[in-house]
C-alpha cells in the first residue's frame, strides 16, 4: 500500500513497568540512534553476503542437477564430501531463487526455532538453509522423519529449502528424488576465480607455478583455496615488480614456517622499545608509518615503560628501527614485513608466549582505535580489532572476547570504542565454533544483565548486524527483551519494528510474543501498539493473503488492544487508534475487519467505546481521501459499538481464513 497517513506518534507516554524484578533503563546518544536508523537492513546484509559468495563461486559437479531438483520440487538435499563446497553451494542455490518477498535464514533444530514439524517455521517465499553437515546419526535420523512435514509447509508457502546432509548419512527411499550429489569443483578454476575478484590480471596468473601445483595436489578445502589466493594477492601487492607469479605462490606456501623464526627474533630483540615496535608493526601491518610509530609509543605507555631519555635527534630514526625488526616503510609510507604473513606469526607469538600481557594488549587495542590520526580509517580500526579477536578465537577464548566487548562498552566510551566493542563481539558471533554459545550469551544479556554504560547499544548492533541476517527469529527474541527495558529513546524497538517488517512470519511471531506469550503485559502492551501496524496487517506483501485474514493474528490483535485499553492511559493508546481509523478509511476490503477488532477488544467497556467514537469524530477532517470517507468510517464504527452494547441485533463478524497462520 502507498497511502500516506497523517497521524504521527512520538513518545505518547512515559516509562511503564509492571511485574516483579528490577527494571533497567538506558539511553543511547542521539548520534548513535540516528546511525541505527540508517544502517542496512538485515535482509540487505544477508543478500549482500550471498551476492559476494555467488561472485566467488565456481559450480561443482552436480550443481545443475541440484538446480533442477530445487526448481521442480522447492527442496533439494545436497550430499558431498567435507571441503567440497557443499555449504557454499546451498547458499548459492538459495540466492539464485531470490524473491522480493520472504527472507533467507538458517534453520537450527535444537536451538530456539522449535521443531521442524511446526508449520509456523516457514514464511511466505522464505529461502531456508538446513545445514546438517556436522549432524550426528541421531539428529539426522530425526530430521529425516520431520522432512515431510517441513516440505509440506515449504510448498504451501511458496518457499525453497536446501538441506546439507552429513557425508556419512543415509537417505530413505522416499527422499531420494530430492537428492543431488555435489563433487569438488575444478580447484584451479576456484583459485583463478578468486584472483580475478582480487583484480589480478589473467596474463599474470596463467603462468606456471610449481608451488601452486603442489598446493592444489593436496586437494585442500575450498575455503583454504580462497585463503591461498588471498595470500598470493598480498604477496603480489608487496612485490608487484620484483617477483613473478611463481614466486608469489612460493611465498604464499611458506606462510606457516615463520613461528620459529619469530621466536628467535623476539629473543634477540630484548629492549622494550624494540618489542613494542615489533608488536605495533604486526598489529598495524600495512598501515601508515605514523600509526606504527604511535602504536609503539602507546605500547610503552600501556606497559608503564620509562621513556628513553636520549634526545630524539641522537637516537635511531624510524627507518633504522624498522630495519632492526625486518620491516620497512614503502614509498607510500605504509609499513610491511618482507615475509608474507610474518605479521600473523608475530601476533600469535606475543599472544601465546606472553600470557600475562593479554589484558594490556586489549587495552592497547582499544586506545589505538581512538587515535585521531588521519591515517586511521574505519576500515583500519575494524581490521585492528579483528586481529586481536583472532587471537581470542584461535586459542579457544570466545567467551573472553564477549567479556572484552562488554568492558569496552562501559561508560565512558567514545563512539569509536563502541564500534570496536561491536566489532569484537561480531568476530565471536561469526566464528563457527562460538556462534551458538555467544548467541545464547547475548540472549541472557539482553534479558537479564544490567545494561550499564553502552552495552545495550553493542547488543543492539550485534542483533541487527550479525544475528538477524541468518537467524532472524533469534534476533527478534533478543531485540524484544531489549525493547522491554527501554525508556526514553527506543532504538531497540525501532530495530525490532524494522526487522519484523521484512517478513510476515516474523511479525506474526512478534505479535504472539507481545500478546499471547507475554510475561510483561503492561510493557508489551506499549510495544504492541508500535508493532501491530494496520497497514502492514492489511498488505499481503507478496503472500497469498494479508496477516489480518488469519485467525491467530486476529486473536493476537484483540488481546493486544484489550491489554492496551486496560493497562495504558487513553492519551497513550489514542494516537495509535487514530491510525487504525485512518487505515480503515482507505482499505475497503478490510475496513470492516479493522473496526470489528477494535470494538471486540474494547468489549462492553462503555468508556473505552466512547473514547474510540470520540477519536473517530476527531480525526474525520484529516481522514485520507476526504472528510466523507472519515464520516463513513465513523458511522460504521458506531454501528459496531451499538451492536457490542446490545443496541442492535449482533452482526456476523467479518469472515476470517480460520487459520492460526
Amino acid at each position: 500500500m502507498s497511502e500516506t497517513f497523517t497521524t504521527h506518534i512520538e513518545q505518547p507516554g512515559g516509562q511503564v513497568h509492571s511485574g516483579s524484578g528490577d527494571f533497567y533503563s538506558y539511553t543511547v546518544n542521539v548520534a548513535l540512534a540516528e546511525q541505527e536508523a540508517t544502517t542496512r537492513s538485515s535482509r540487505r546484509i544477508a543478500d549482500d553476503q550471498l551476492r559476494l559468495l555467488r561472485q566467488q563461486f565456481v559450480d561443482p559437479t552436480g550443481m545443475s542437477t541440484a538446480r533442477r531438483v530445487l526448481h521442480g520440487s522447492s527442496t533439494v538435499i545436497l550430499k558431498g564430501a567435507p571441503g567440497s563446497g557443499r555449504t557454499a553451494a546451498a547458499r548459492v542455490l538459495l540466492y539464485e531463487v531470490q524473491r522480493t518477498a520472504g527472507i533467507f535464514r538458517e534453520l537450527l533444530p535444537g536451538e530456539e526455532e522449535g521443531a521442524l514439524t511446526d508449520p509456523g517455521l516457514v514464511g511466505a517465499r522464505d529461502r531456508l538453509l538446513l545445514n546438517l553437515a556436522e549432524a550426528d546419526i541421531t539428529q539426522w535420523a530425526q530430521t529425516c522423519r520431520d522432512l515431510s512435514a517441513l516440505r509440506k509447509a515449504v510448498l504451501e508457502q511458496g518457499a525453497h529449502l536446501v538441506v546439507v546432509m552429513p557425508h556419512d548419512g543415509t537417505l530413505e527411499s522416499h527422499l531420494q528424488p530430492y537428492r543431488a550429489d555435489i563433487g569438488r569443483p575444478p580447484a584451479m578454476e576456484v583459485f583463478r576465480r578468486h584472483l580475478r575478484l582480487h583484480r589480478v590480471p589473467y596474463e599474470e596468473f596463467r603462468l606456471p607455478a610449481p608451488a601452486l601445483d603442489e598446493f592444489l595436489a593436496e586437494q585442500p578445502p575450498m575455503e583454504e583455496i580462497a585463503r591461498f589466493a588471498d595470500r598470493v594477492r598480498r604477496a603480489r601487492a608487496a612485490a608487484p615488480d620484483r617477483d613473478g607469479f611463481a614466486t608469489w605462490c612460493k611465498n604464499a606456501r611458506a606462510h606457516s614456517a615463520w613461528r620459529k623464526e619469530v621466536a628467535d627474533c623476539v629473543a634477540t630483540l630484548c629492549a622494550a622499545p624494540q618489542r613494542a615496535l615489533l608488536f605495533a608493526t604486526a598489529m598495524f601491518h600495512g598501515a601508515h608509518a605514523d600509526l606504527v610509530h604511535q602504536g609503539a609509543a602507546l605500547m610503552l605507555t600501556v606497559h608503564d615503560t620509562p621513556q628513553d631519555e636520549m634526545p630524539a635527534l641522537e637516537g635511531p630514526d624510524l627507518a633504522q628501527r624498522l630495519t632492526e625488526i625486518g620491516a620497512a616503510a614503502r614509498p607510500d609510507g605504509h609499513v610491511r614485513f618482507d615475509k608474507l604473513d610474518y605479521d600473523v606469526a608475530i601476533r600469535a607469538h606475543f599472544w601465546d608466549h606472553m600470557p600475562d600481557l593479554r589484558d594490556r594488549f586489549g587495552i592497547w587495542t582499544a586506545e589505538s582505535t581512538e587515535s585521531d590520526d588521519p591515517h586511521l580509517t574505519t576500515e583500519l580500526r575494524t581490521r585492528l580489532v579483528g586481529r586481536l579477536a583472532e587471537q581470542y578465537v584461535r586459542t579457544g577464548r570466545g567467551l573472553d572476547l564477549a567479556l572484552l566487548a562488554e568492558e569496552w562498552s562501559s561508560a565512558p566510551a567514545s563512539r569509536v570504542r563502541l564500534a570496536a566493542a561491536v566489532d569484537a563481539l561480531a568476530c565471536g558471533l561469526r566464528d563457527p565454533r562460538y556462534g551458538r554459545s555467544l548467541r545464547m550469551l547475548v540472549y541472557t544479556w539482553c534479558k537479564d544483565k544490567p545494561l550499564s554504560g553502552n552495552l545495550a547499544h553493542v547488543l543492539l548492533r550485534a542483533c541487527t548486524d550479525v544475528i538477524a541476517p541468518t537467524h532472524p527469529d533469534q534476533a527478534v527474541t533478543r531485540l524484544h527483551h531489549l525493547a522491554r527495558r527501554e525508556r526514553g529513546a527506543t532504538p531497540a524497538l525501532d530495530a525490532l519494528c524494522r526487522l519484523s517488517a521484512t517478513s510476515s512470519r516474523l511479525r506474526r511471531l512478534l505479535l504472539d510474543r507481545v500478546t499471547r506469550l507475554s510475561a510483561s503485559p503492561t510493557i508489551d502492551a506499549r510495544l504492541f501498539l508500535r508493532i501491530c501496524d494496520p497497514v502492514a496487517l492489511t498488505d499481503p506483501a507478496g503472500a497469498a493473503h494479508p496477516l489480518i485474514d488469519e485467525k491467530g493474528v486476529q486473536d493476537c490483535t484483540v488481546t493486544g488492544w484489550s491489554e492496551a485499553f486496560t493497562r495504558l492511559p487513553q492519551a497513550y493508546w489514542r494516537p495509535y487508534a487514530e491510525r487504525w481509523l485512518h487505515a480503515a478509511c482507505v482499505v475497503d476490503s478490510h475496513r470492516d475487519r479493522l473496526l470489528f477488532l477494535l470494538v471486540d477488544a474494547a468489549g462492553r467497556n462503555g468508556s473505552t467505546l466512547a473514547a474510540l467514537y470520540a477519536a473517530a469524530r476527531a480525526v474525520e477532517p484529516a481522514a485520507p481521501g476526504d472528510r466523507a470517507s472519515g464520516a463513513a468510517t465513523t458511522r460504521l464504527l458506531l454501528q459496531k459499538i451499538s451492536t457490542a452494547q446490545g443496541l442492535h441485533p449482533p452482526a456476523a463478524p467479518p469472515p476470517s481464513r480460520g487459520t492460526t497462520r
